[in-house]
Order: structure tokens, then C-alpha cells, then sequence
């Protein structure tokens, strides 16, 4: 490959981050509403009570709202992988192209086909019918989430696949391993429990504001009900999956464990930190404290990560320098085969050209001795392997306190729906008018950590970002993404207006 224009790359992933971020405001909303607007449908069906039937409508209009929006800023999402990132859509179309057409022809037609059912078939179909193309829009939403995730979840841990020497792309070999990945499980129902958690806090946000105001009370009350226990079940399974994910991350990604952690050092009976402030400053092998402060749960990190109390933990600079006694190489170790590898490759393409199979045939088998470590050969120094460790350190433990302070409120909520005294509590209701917000920025966090925390890979240890990117001037990235930001922006206000004023309407108005 030619000469890497740094401007370009830095560019391509400003907009994409901008693009995931605004995508990502909808997507959660539309994954834990959807369930909600099916559970409030179920209700009227069972009871046949015309006020579960308005109040089902009411958070549907809200959902649709919120759809159409999503979906506008998700295909432009996938459209940049072409347009930014094409030799990254070259060398993995093969693989990451198939969960993204199945998204495409099995999940989206399958939500869209029923939308318009749940939308305008309330008089033209039965109770039964309509009750189930709500559940179909439900589960349609979280079957495109599902093949998303997949993809992404190979990104994080490529498996299933085998590099092509002859045209330099990783090719699909087993499906079923990339479906079934523990990293894409993981990955998925983390990431939808969690946005089933920000879906049941929009309900109670809102709720809140009707109970604080004295308006649509029954409605309210009914909804914060169902939208409590939906939320502190999310709350708990989130909590949990976080874990597996954490555990997933210690044996597929344990560079990025270590960094949301702020572990430099690894060590047996590895410490949690349970609260702390990084040294400000603090760089790889600098000899600094890590903490300027720190609360640790004592060998917690062991124990997640490791399932085993005693059990090693690599730090940081275990992962940079080497670990001989662990038996982990060091960068340098696998940049020197990954630039052996890139030769191999050179020269195996070079005597095909010329026609010199032995020669050919030679290069090849050096090749597939260091082909683990090609993407090592693309990096300039070891530490370029460290991603930004105070964002994913700082982005890791907001999401997880948040995660607690959620499964607090929503038993809180139960608790004094229970004794039916909720609409005294104004303190309690003004924590639950902020708490939808939380809850979206607490998702943000996630992804946060997701990817800062594998930087500097495109691909886990096969594709650096800085060799994924498309060969185009920077220029043109930069007025893309003003159009895209202009947008975007205009979109999101768009959409706060028009939910801002079916809101004040209620459900009297659908």
C-alpha cells in the first residue's frame, strides 16, 4: 500500500463516530420500546379495557417517531463502510457483508412488513392479528440488532475465517462460528438488554413528567408499573451480561480489559477498582502509579475476569513489553513476524507475477508461518497497541455506575407504586425525569468502550484502522461529514420537536 494520509483516516473515523453516536441516540429506544408497546397491546387484548388500548397507542406514536429517524441514519451508517472504509470493505466484505444482508432481507423487511400493520390496521384487522405484528415489530427490531452485533462482534474476535493470500481478503469458512461466537453472544444480549433498560426509562421519564404535572395520571401510573418491573429485569440481566462480556473480553481482548480497568501492572490476585482517579499523564511504561486514588475490591479483577480468585491478570505493560513467565510475547515480538509476513506476502505475489512457482510456493509457506501477526506489521511502535486508556477507563466505570444507580430506581418506583404513594414523592419522580437521559448517555458510554477500548484495530490484531480506510482527500471526509453533522442535527431536533409536541397532546390525541 502507498503512503498513509493520517488526515484522511482521523477524518473518516470523526464521521463515523458522529454518524454511530447520533445512530445510536434512536436504536435503544427502538429496542426496548418496541417490547413495551407489545406488553401495553397485550394487556388491552387480555383485559379488554379501552384505556390499556389509548395508552398503547400513545407510546406507539412515540415509537414510530423515533423509527422512522433511526433508520435514516442507520443505512447511511452502512453506507460508509463503502465510502470511507474500502479497503476495509475489500479485504471483509466477504464475511461482514453477509450478517449485514441478512439484517437487510430477513429482520428490517420482517419489522417493516408488520409496521405498517401495527400502524393502521387497529380497525382493519382482528385484536389477535394486530397483537401479533406488534410482537413481530419487537422482535423484527431486535433480529436486525442481532446480525449488527454479529458483525461487529467478529470485528472484536475475527473467527470462522481464513486469510486468501492470492487477493490479501479474509474469507468466510464456518458460518455458524461467527453466529455463534462468544464474543457476538456476549455482544448482543448486553447491548439489547441494555437498550431494553433506556426504553423502560423513556416510558418513566415521560410518565414522571405527567405525575409531577397532575396530568394523565391513570395512564401514567399504569405505564411506570409495567415499565418498572420491564426496566429492573433489563437492569439485572444487563449487569450480568456486562460481566460475560468482561469475561469474554479477558481471553479474546485482554488489551482492552486491561485498559477499562486502568490496569498497567498485571498481577495474580488482581484487585478491582471499584473507584478511582488515573494519574494524570500516566503513559506506558513510565514508571508512574497508575491511581492518584483508587478504592479497590481485592482480587475482584481475578475473580471476573479469570473466574478464579489466585488467577493472572495481564496488565498493560504485560501485553506492550511481554510477560515471559505468563508466556505473553511482546509487540515488538509479533510487529517483527507481522513484518515478515507482509514481505512474504510481497515477494509470494511478486514471483507470481514472474511466473516462479518454486519461488511462489517458498514465500507462501513463510507467509503461513507469521499470517497471525500480519496486522502487527502495519504498526510503527509497540505502544501504538495501547488504546486511549483514560476514555475507555472513565467511559467503562460511568456506564457501570449508572447501571447500579437504575436497578436502585426502578425497585424504588415498584416499591412506592406498590404502596400507591408515588405521586408524593416529587424528589423520586424529578430522579426519574432525568432518568431516561442517564440512561441514553450510559449506552453512549458502551459503545465507548466497545471501540476506543480495541484501538487501534479495525479488526482484533488483524487490520489496524489506519490501513482500513479508503484512498481519498481528506477534503472530501471533511465536507461529508459537515453534511452529515448539519443533518443529523436538524433531524434530532426534528425529532425532539414533533415527540415535545405529541407529548403535551397525550394519549387523548391518538
Amino acid at each position: 500500500m502507498g503512503e498513509i494520509d493520517l488526515a484522511t483516516v482521523n477524518w473518516a473515523r470523526a464521521q463515523f463516530i458522529l454518524t454511530a453516536m447520533y445512530h445510536w441516540l434512536f436504536v435503544p429506544i427502538t429496542l426496548g420500546l418496541s417490547f413495551l408497546c407489545a406488553f401495553f397491546e397485550s394487556m388491552y387484548v387480555r383485559t379488554g379495557k379501552e384505556e390499556w388500548k389509548h395508552l398503547t397507542k400513545f407510546w406507539m406514536t412515540l415509537f414510530g417517531i423515533n423509527f422512522a429517524i433511526g433508520v435514516a441514519t442507520g443505512i447511511i451508517l452502512e453506507f460508509e463502510f463503502g465510502t470511507n472504509w474500502s479497503n476495509y470493505s475489500w479485504m471483509v466484505g466477504d464475511i461482514f457483508g453477509a450478517p449485514l444482508a441478512i439484517e437487510g432481507i430477513f429482520a428490517f423487511f420482517l419489522e417493516a412488513t408488520f409496521f405498517a400493520v401495527m400502524f393502521f390496521g387497529w380497525e382493519r384487522t382482528s385484536k389477535g392479528f394486530h397483537l401479533f405484528s406488534t410482537w413481530m415489530v419487537a422482535i423484527g427490531s431486535n433480529l436486525s440488532a442481532l446480525w449488527i452485533l454479529v458483525a461487529n462482534g467478529w470485528m472484536q474476535y475475527p473467527v470462522g475465517m481464513a486469510f486468501n493470500p492470492e487477493n490479501a481478503r479474509f474469507e468466510m469458512q464456518n458460518f455458524w462460528e461467527v453466529l455463534f461466537s462468544p464474543v457476538a453472544i456476549a455482544k448482543f444480549t448486553h447491548t439489547t438488554s441494555s437498550s431494553f433498560v433506556v426504553g423502560a426509562l423513556f416510558v418513566i421519564t415521560i410518565s414522571s413528567y405527567y405525575l409531577l404535572k397532575g396530568r394523565h395520571v391513570d395512564m401514567a401510573k399504569k405505564s411506570i408499573i409495567v415499565a418498572s418491573v420491564f426496566g429492573l429485569l433489563s437492569s439485572l440481566f444487563a449487569a450480568f451480561t456486562g460481566d460475560e462480556s468482561a469475561y469474554a473480553n479477558a481471553y479474546t481482548q485482554p488489551m482492552k480489559l486491561a485498559a477499562y480497568e486502568g490496569l498497567f501492572t498485571g498481577s495474580k490476585g488482581a484487585d478491582l477498582v471499584a473507584l478511582g482517579l488515573l494519574t494524570s499523564g500516566k503513559k506506558v511504561g513510565d514508571g508512574q502509579d497508575p491511581f492518584a486514588f483508587e478504592v479497590s475490591i481485592p482480587r475482584g479483577l481475578s475473580l471476573m475476569a479469570k473466574r478464579d480468585v489466585n488467577a493472572f491478570v495481564p496488565g498493560i505493560e504485560d501485553l506492550v513489553y511481554g510477560n515471559e513467565a505468563e508466556g505473553i510475547m511482546s509487540v515488538a515480538e509479533k510487529m517483527e513476524k507481522g513484518k515478515a509476513a507482509i514481505a512474504d506476502l510481497a515477494a509470494m505475489k511478486q514471483a507470481g507475477k514472474a511466473g516462479d512457482e518454486p519461488a511462489k510456493t517458498a514465500a507462501l509457506e513463510r507467509f503461513l508461518v507469521n499470517q497471525d501477526y500480519l496486522g502487527f506489521g502495519y504498526l510503527d511502535t509497540p505502544e501504538e497497541s495501547v488504546p486511549p486508556v483514560a476514555t475507555t477507563y472513565y467511559s467503562f466505570h460511568t456506564m457501570v455506575y449508572l447501571g447500579t444507580f437504575f436497578i436502585l430506581l426502578t425497585l424504588l418506583y415498584l416499591y412506592y407504586s406498590y404502596k400507591d404513594t408515588l405521586e408524593d414523592k416529587k424528589w423520586l419522580l424529578m430522579l426519574g425525569v432525568s432518568s431516561f437521559f442517564l440512561a441514553l448517555f450510559a449506552s453512549e458510554m458502551g459503545w465507548v468502550v466497545a471501540e476506543v477500548g480495541r484501538q487501534p484495530w479495525a479488526i482484533q490484531d488483524m487490520l489496524p484502522v489506519k490501513m482500513a480506510s479508503t484512498n481519498i482527500g481528506a477534503g472530501h471526509v471533511q465536507a461529508s461529514f459537515a453534511i452529515f453533522f448539519v443533518l443529523f442535527t436538524t433531524l434530532l431536533i426534528a425529532e425532539i420537536k414533533i415527540m415535545l409536541r405529541q407529548i403535551k397532546i397525550g394519549p387523548e390525541g391518538v
